[in-house]
């Protein structure tokens, strides 16, 4: 079975367990009625395609270069 990495990288990102995150989608799940698991595959494709997209931030040598 392959996962996605999502709440790994939540619980990297956060600092915090990554057995915590994945309870929370679970519980939050329940409450919600499945909206976070729409959530959770939508983030899944953005961390599956995020060469795409450009979230490395690129380091600047001073302020005036945008």
């Amino acid at each position: 079975m392959r996962s996605f990495g999502v709440c790994k990288w939540w619980a990297r990102t956060l600092g915090i367990d990554s057995s915590k995150v994945k309870l929370g989608f679970i519980y939050s799940s329940f409450i919600t009625l499945g909206s976070p698991l729409l959530i959770y595959l939508i983030m899944a494709w953005v961390l599956e395609h995020k060469h795409y997209f450009k979230f490395q931030l690129k380091k600047r040598n001073s302020i005036w270069e945008l």
